[in-house]
């Protein structure tokens, strides 16, 4: 008689979960404008941009590029250092191409992030900046807000590098260190009480009225709501303080507490 086969293990698992893509929304349609704006982005803060998984949002233009254009569109993504991963959902149209391009359609995030100028106390004018061919906003998810107020706790060892935390529908309190290439996430305002060396993003649902506070400030990022800061645009008074970000009038601001 024969013996009976074992079941093979299977060869993967496959689970869907938040990650962390952008989304470059394209403002009018010029590869070599965006070559040289993503460029800039990638050179201001490489370890935030280069190498970035982004979708590509065509929603805004008024109407939809050919092909040979949408396919200049997104080797300029890459020339620029980012990798194209998929383009934003938006008409039936938009499927229809990304059928054709062979990428997904990717629509967890929501269309009023739209990242814009920041200052960095109050009363401070933000910097000047030119009309960008392409925003930056980070990837939502598919669900809204909830009424929690309970706020998540992660205590005890530092988030880690490439460790993400996320807070749905609440605030975050982190009792210890975010590390260099660590994420905290929070629907919620994100209260941490150690050094804050990685990002924070707080209001990833949209919510404009969450803050960041944090008692040593040496962040890689910063953003509320889709409006973002990175180290590198900060200024030097505030490193190593206990500092607060909020918006005002979408503009990202920071401040000593």
């Amino acid at each position: 008689m024969n013996a009976r086969a074992e079941p093979l293990e299977a060869a993967c698992d496959l689970r869907f979960g938040q990650v962390g893509i952008a989304c470059v929304r394209l403002r009018r349609v010029d590869a070599a404008a965006l070559v040289e704006e993503l460029e800039r982005r990638v050179r201001s803060a490489p370890q935030m941009f280069a190498r970035a998984a982004v979708v590509l949002d065509l929603s805004h233009l008024p109407k939809l590029p050919d092909d040979g254009m949408v396919d200049a569109l997104l080797e300029a993504i890459r020339s620029a250092g980012m990798l194209p991963v998929g383009i934003a959902y938006g008409t039936p149209e938009t499927e229809a191409l990304a059928e054709r391009m062979n990428l997904p359609l990717i629509a967890k995030f929501r269309a009023q992030y739209e990242p814009g100028q920041v200052a960095t106390a109050p009363g401070a004018a933000a910097p000047a900046r030119s009309e960008p061919v392409a925003a930056m906003a980070p990837m939502d998810q598919d669900h809204e807000p909830g009424s929690s107020t309970t706020a998540q706790h992660h205590t005890g060892s530092a988030v880690r590098s490439g460790q993400q935390v996320y807070a749905r529908d609440r605030d975050l309190v982190v009792t210890a260190a975010v590390a260099n290439g660590a994420e905290v996430i929070a629907d919620g305002s994100i209260h941490i009480y150690g050094s804050l060396r990685g990002r924070a993003m707080a209001g990833a649902q949209g919510d404009e009225s969450a803050r960041i506070f944090c008692s040593d400030f040496r962040a890689e990022l910063v953003a509320i709501a889709g409006h973002y800061r990175v180290f590198e645009d900060m200024p030097k008074e505030f490193e190593g303080q206990a500092v607060q970000c909020w918006l005002d009038n979408g503009k990202l601001m920071i401040a000593r507490l």
